[in-house]
This record gives C-alpha cells, sequence and structure tokens, in this order.
C-alpha cells in the first residue's frame, strides 16, 4: 500500500505573548504592551536580536520543527517557535516571570525590617526608591537600560545580604551590623552552629546560604532587567504612571499618609545605605579616637605597693556567668526558677559564713561577642566592637587581673573552658598560666557549644590550682558557658565526688534537650535559658561553699544579656555583679557603693557602666591613682 502523503499543516498561531518591540511614535507599528496582544514574530524582530530582552529567564521547551543546532540565534528561534504553539503558556510565563520580578525588587526594597516583632502590615509601604527605578529604567534607551538594571540589581541584592545580616546582627546582638569589622564574626557564627547542631548539619546550612545568595544577585539582576524591559516597551505610558507614582508618593510623604497604622511611603533602602554608610565612617574615625583614649590611664604609672593592698592575702576569684543578664532575675518567665535559685544561694553562703553585696552593669555588648564585655569590665574602657578589642589588646593599658600580676603579691591563673585554640589575649590579662578546653581533663560530652558542665570546671579548678599548696595567694579569671545559646542540652548537678574525668555526664546529655529542639522555639529557649541559669549559679556558689576560705573572695557577673528573642525586644544591657566574701572588711570596703546586700540585686540597685567596674575596685581596695599617657 503506497504511503500516504501527508496533508500540510495549518499555519502555527501567533503568539499572544508579550510584544517584542518596545514602543514607537509610528502607528502603523506601535503595539500594546498588553501581553494578550498579538504580532507575527520575524527573524528581525528585537527578540532575535537581544538575548537580553523580556524572554531572559522564560523556561523554553524543545518544539517538533523547531532549528535544531546551538547558539543564540537557534535558542531564540526555539523559544520563539515554542511561544507560537503554546501561547497560553508563554502569556502565564510572561506574566508570572514580570510579577515574580516586581515581588522581588519590591521587597527588597523594604528591607531592613525587624526579625522580631514582625507583623506583614510593615510591608504595606510605597518605596519612593521603587519610583526613582522606574523613571531612570523608562527614560534610557534599551542596551544602556539593560547594563544599568542589570547592575543595579546585583547592588540591590548586595544592599539586600546587609540588610538580612542588620536584621540577624539587631535580633541577636541588639545592634546593626558592620561592614568594616563584623565579617569575621560570621566565621564565629558558623562555629557556633557546628558546635550546636553538628558538622554537617552546619556545612549543608552553609552551602545553601551560599546558593542562596548567589541566586539572589542573578534572581535580583534578572529581575531588573525584566522591569526595564517591560517599562521600555512604551515610554508615553511608562513615563506617565511613573509621574503619577511620584505625585502619589510626595503627596502620601507630605500629609503623612497611613495605611494600618503604618506610614505608606517609605525610602527604606536610601536609609539603609545612608546608614551602613554613616556607620563605616564612625568606625573609621573612632579606631583614631580609641587608640588615644586606651592610651591614657588613670592606674596606667602606680607603682606595685600602691596597687590592691586591702586585699593583700586574699584568694580572689573574677568569675564571667555566659549570658547572665538581668531579665534572668526580673522576666516573668524565668525569674521565678532564677530567683528561688539566688535566694536558696545567698541562705546557703551565710550558713557557711559567706555575706555577698549585688548590684548591676550595663554591658558593652548584648546577645554574643562576650569577649567585648569580659574586655570591658577588667580593662576600664568601653569596648563595644571588634576594632576596640583588638586595639586593647595589642596596648600595654592596664586590665583588673594584670594590676594583681603587677603587685607581685599573687599568682594569676585563667580557666577557660571556652577557648579551643591559641589565646594570644592571656598577656593583656596578665595571667601567668591558662587553662583551655582541653587541658583540664575532661573526658564526657559537650553539651551543644559549652565543652564542659561548669561544675566540673570548677572542679579541675580545684584540683588543678586552687587545692594545691602556693606561696602566694591567688587570683583567678574563670569562664563558665553552661549558660550559653541554645541552652541545650543543660547540664545537671552530680555529687562533686562523683565527678570524675566528666563521663559520669554522658547519660545526662543524652537524656538532655536537643539544640534543634530549641534554637528556634523563643519559649522553649526562654525556659531553657533561666534552667542554665539556674545551673550555672548553683554550681559556682556550691564550689564556694565546699571549697572557699577564710581568705576567698569571689568577684562574679554575667557579660551580657540573652538574645533578645529571650530577653525581649526593649530589654537593657544590664547584667547582675556580685561580690561574696566572709572577712566582713571586704564588703566594708564597697558599704557606700549602695549596693543590695545578698546575690539579687534590687530591682532600684546602682546600675553603672560596665567600664566604670575596673577603676572604682582599685579605689574601693585601696588603689592609688598614677595616670599614664596624658
Amino acid at each position: 500500500m503506497p504511503a500516504s502523503t501527508p496533508s500540510p499543516a495549518p499555519p502555527a498561531p501567533t503568539s499572544p505573548a508579550e510584544p517584542d518591540a518596545e514602543g514607537t511614535t509610528d502607528s502603523a507599528q506601535t503595539t500594546s504592551a498588553a501581553p494578550d496582544d498579538t504580532r507575527s514574530t520575524t527573524a528581525a524582530s528585537p527578540a532575535a536580536q537581544d538575548p537580553t530582552g523580556e524572554v531572559a529567564g522564560e523556561a523554553v521547551g524543545e518544539t517538533p520543527g523547531a532549528p535544531r543546532g546551538r547558539g543564540a540565534g537557534v535558542r531564540l528561534a526555539r523559544l520563539r517557535a515554542w511561544r507560537e504553539r503554546y501561547p497560553r503558556a508563554a502569556r502565564a510565563v510572561w506574566w508570572a516571570t514580570t510579577v515574580l520580578s516586581v515581588v522581588l525588587v519590591y521587597l527588597a526594597l523594604l528591607l531592613p525590617v525587624p526579625l522580631t516583632g514582625f507583623e506583614p502590615r510593615m510591608l504595606l509601604r510605597l518605596p519612593g526608591e521603587a519610583v526613582v527605578i522606574a523613571a531612570v529604567l523608562t527614560a534610557l534607551p534599551r542596551r544602556p537600560r539593560v547594563v544599568v538594571a542589570a547592575l543595579g540589581g546585583a547592588g540591590l541584592a548586595a544592599l539586600t545580604v546587609v540588610n538580612l545580616l542588620d536584621m540577624g546582627f539587631g535580633s541577636y546582638l541588639g545592634r546593626g551590623f558592620n561592614l568594616v569589622l563584623d565579617w569575621e564574626l560570621l566565621d564565629d557564627a558558623r562555629s557556633y552552629l557546628a558546635d550546636s547542631l553538628g558538622g554537617t548539619t552546619t556545612a549543608l546550612l552553609t552551602a545553601g546560604v551560599l546558593v542562596l545568595v548567589v541566586a539572589l544577585f542573578v534572581g535580583m539582576a534578572a529581575a531588573m532587567v525584566r522591569i526595564g524591559t517591560v517599562l521600555g516597551r512604551d515610554a508615553q505610558q511608562s513615563t506617565r504612571a511613573t509621574l503619577v507614582a511620584g505625585t502619589v508618593w510626595i503627596t502620601c510623604s507630605v500629609l503623612t499618609v497611613q495605611l494600618a497604622g503604618q506610614p505608606l511611603t517609605v525610602h527604606r533602602a536610601a536609609g539603609a545605605l545612608n546608614a551602613q554608610t554613616d556607620r563605616v565612617r564612625d568606625t573609621l574615625r573612632d579606631e583614631a579616637a580609641f587608640g588615644k583614649e586606651a592610651r591614657a590611664d588613670r592606674f596606667g604609672n602606680t607603682p606595685a605597693a600602691q596597687l590592691l593592698p586591702d586585699l593583700r592575702g586574699k584568694d580572689v576569684v573574677f568569675t564571667f556567668i555566659e549570658s547572665y543578664g538581668r531579665s534572668a532575675i526580673e522576666d516573668p518567665v524565668m525569674a521565678p526558677g532564677v530567683d528561688r535559685t539566688l535566694a536558696s544561694s545567698t541562705a546557703a553562703l551565710e550558713k557557711a559564713g559567706y555575706r555577698a553585696k549585688s548590684g548591676w552593669l550595663t554591658s558593652a555588648t548584648y546577645g554574643g561577642s562576650s569577649w567585648l564585655g569580659h574586655s570591658t569590665t577588667l580593662s576600664g574602657l568601653w569596648i563595644d566592637n571588634q576594632q576596640r578589642y583588638r586595639t586593647v589588646m595589642a596596648s600595654d593599658h592596664l586590665s583588673l587581673t594584670k594590676a594583681f600580676r603587677k603587685t607581685g603579691a599573687w599568682d594569676t591563673v585563667g580557666v577557660m573552658p571556652g577557648v579551643q585554640k591559641g589565646w594570644p589575649e592571656q598577656k593583656f590579662y596578665g595571667l601567668d598560666k591558662v587553662y583551655n578546653a582541653f587541658q583540664l581533663g575532661y573526658q564526657g560530652p559537650k553539651f551543644s557549644w559549652s565543652t564542659m558542665p561548669d561544675q566540673y570546671a570548677l572542679e579541675a579548678y580545684q584540683r588543678l590550682v586552687h587545692g594545691k599548696q602556693r606561696d602566694k595567694p591567688l587570683m583567678s579569671e574563670i569562664i563558665l558557658t553552661s549558660s550559653h545559646q541554645p541552652w541545650a542540652p543543660i547540664p545537671k548537678m552530680v555529687g562533686w565526688d562523683q565527678l570524675g574525668d566528666g563521663s559520669v555526664f554522658g547519660p545526662i546529655e543524652k537524656a538532655g534537650r536537643r539544640a534543634g529542639d530549641v534554637i528556634a522555639d523563643t519559649t522553649a529557649s526562654r525556659e531553657e535559658y533561666g534552667k542554665s541559669i539556674q545551673y550555672s549559679v548553683t554550681a559556682l556558689t556550691q564550689w564556694l561553699e565546699r571549697y572557699g576560705t577564710d581568705d576567698t573572695v569571689l568577684v562574679f557577673l554575667g557579660d551580657h544579656q540573652p538574645i533578645s528573642r529571650v530577653s525581649g525586644t526593649h530589654a537593657s544591657r544590664d547584667v547582675p555583679v556580685s561580690i561574696v566574701a566572709k572577712d566582713p572588711k571586704v564588703l566594708d570596703r564597697i558599704a557606700g557603693w549602695g549596693w543590695t546586700d545578698g546575690l539579687r540585686p534590687a530591682h532600684g540597685a546602682p546600675v553603672w557602666k560596665m567600664s566604670a567596674f575596673r577603676d572604682r575596685f582599685l579605689l574601693a581596695y585601696g588603689s592609688t591613682p598614677h595616670p599614664s599617657g596624658g
């Protein structure tokens, strides 16, 4: 049977997708910008000539009969064939990519917004930068418009990344992201996640973030090109629309029109750019100013014999409890348990012959960067950023701990279970010996970020240092880490005689809550945070009851408040500070400070800047000022 001759195929319908050519003043050639207009596509169309036109980014399917081969021209020919064959799908793709482009740029222009307390109504704004972008893209010829749109999209993506970092820093650290100083903190954040969630999970999260950043740059550039292409098709209509939008924006701004209780008009992107510029400028200025400030020291030239004469013969222990902030004592969710612990600990210490006085210090940091709180307390300088920290660590400024060493009357030691690498800061703090996480003999499990429970760290300090016979009294700096976020799992107290090498904590760690179950849960975080403070305070005060002597003086305080998700969006930066001793003369020296008796400072107890503590302490215990450096 002879093969049948196929009948001629009907002509392909013209595409109802968006037109390829931009608007023109020739009425015979002008086409509407609406996506349902139809026009036959020729090889000379702008779409065929310009691969960066409106077809950029659209999905293309292989169509029977489409040209085969490689190259931009062939691919565009396939695209035209697909659009003509599937006009409804082409129209849907056109609308989807256009709307997504507008939404992406719109959301980027509304950043930053607060992560804590965010409400959807905050997105009901008209960003002024959108009007400016529309005006610029409408006014430019096609090829310059594509270049400007792509570069502008990349720039907006970069600003979006900085804004997202700003939002994260605001939520966790209570301050904005610093373009000059804070990049190195991202590695600390990665290490924290690795300790809290595990290396594999952190590696996957890191890779995901990097992919999203690259996708953001590509997507934002493509979105701006798409918007520019749409605006450029009918320049007259786009110009009219832009003028109307600009007039509306200015009018609403002048009249302070509100929508859903929020100002309708904003210019957040410009404000964020200005804020970052000001922050960079202020950072560069601060470097020189703080260097001069660090060289001026009220006690820099004080002779050794005139430093701390009223504490001679005492074993002095400075202890920082991680994230021990005012919220732990006054927040209605966390305070009941912590207050009970402080009350019972105060009673137990009094039974053992100790008395305590407590007040408040305003920390130089919030939510993290504990080293800023430590250095501010012990240096007497306000160290609220990494640049200041590096400057003072490289200086010969007299830290409070170094003052003890300068006298020659004390041996000085540091117990740092959170230190897991070289720690050159030992020189600034004047510590003869530092025990890091690997030198305390711990063989038990880590508790999330914390390398070991506080009870074990204190027992190791007793075994290795405090309990040994010495020719001189001891000055110690101890950092307790069990109350470090994410507050899961939390250790439990065990018998002091059962601690051994720490293996006893294995079952406790396994039975505890997982960090992943707590880290993003506000209620669970607040509850577990309160429990961690109770644990740390209990471990410290029990150590003092068990191992303290008539000559032991304990100074302990928090380094900063917990993150705002736990402490609240409007929490202060205050932390409790207590001095505990058996010798009544030690507390008599600070009787004029107005501090509260016991371990719980009263709500109205004096509040000092953390940087004021060093000088007040030195003066209270008999030191004589001899300034240096100006």
